[in-house]
């Protein structure tokens, strides 16, 4: 692993296919992503009528976010929008949907041309993943903004469930004890009971067959996760290191969630 210091405030290396840059600060980090996603949106707009992307929601996405939705030189009314997870069986308002975060911090922030929400309440998840499926075949993805859960999870496929070769685009899932602690640990559950054990989750294949993966992993409590991200051998056992065979694909980090990379 060779480091390249591109100018005094970012380090650049690449681990396989996956680019990674490195900021001193999360809020830092937050723009760059948000200027590369915005380039790359611009670029893909000046070719074709319209884009597909899809989102994560989590604290890990708020600097990004904000920035993002500040940009004015991007036409939000020719991009479709997704989301990649939500929890199955929590109430319609409850803040911690995964729908009803991305409202709130973008979705209802910006005219996109369209929205389309996982319903978490269907009578029948089963049927609502292949609805959700069939729409991400219906609009084919562009270009995923994401993160890296402590389990080294992308969207809610924990290591027991992952999948680098599932037949689905979409799934129900029942979620690791690590990534249901994690909830607790950012403080969006008060207590390890109130979070839902299931979900559903758009699974790995079908991420990885957007064109860009922009992936935003801020915080010490990551430090782990992005070790072995760049590190482990690839497989489930750490979703994340998938990244590293994706052309077009780049991990930020601030120095808390880089701090145990040499």
């Amino acid at each position: 692993m060779s480091y390249t210091e591109t100018n005094t405030d970012v380090i650049t290396f690449t681990k396989g296919m996956l680019e990674v840059k490195i900021f001193h600060t999360r809020e830092e980090m937050g723009k760059e992503a948000a200027v590369n996603v915005s380039d790359t949106i611009r670029q893909l707009l000046s070719e074709r009528e319209e884009i597909n992307m899809i989102f994560a929601a989590a604290p890990s996405q708020s600097d990004f976010m904000k920035e993002l939705i500040g940009d004015k030189r991007i036409r939000w009314e020719k991009i479709n929008a997704f989301h990649m997870d939500e929890y199955i069986g929590l109430e319609e308002e409850a803040p911690q949907g995964f729908g009803n975060f991305l409202k709130e911090r973008i979705f209802d922030k910006v005219p996109f041309k369209s929205v389309h929400y996982i319903n978490g309440r269907a009578e029948n998840p089963s049927a609502e993943c292949e609805r959700y499926a069939g729409l991400l075949c219906q609009y084919p993805v562009d270009i995923v903004c994401l993160g890296i859960g402590e389990n080294g999870h992308i969207a809610f496929n924990d290591p027991p469930v992952a999948d680098f070769k599932d037949p689905k685009l979409v799934k129900v899932v029942e979620l690791d004890m690590a990534c249901r602690q994690q909830q607790v640990n950012e403080k969006l559950f008060t207590g390890i009971d109130l979070v839902p054990t299931h979900a559903v989750t758009v699974t790995i294949p079908a991420l990885l067959k957007a064109k860009y993966m922009f992936c935003m992993v801020p915080a010490q409590n990551k430090a782990e996760a992005v070790y072995r991200t760049l590190n482990d051998e690839i497989s489930e056992e750490c979703p994340a290191t998938i990244l590293r065979t994706k052309e077009d694909s780049i991990l930020y980090l601030d120095e808390e969630s880089a701090s145990l990379l040499s």
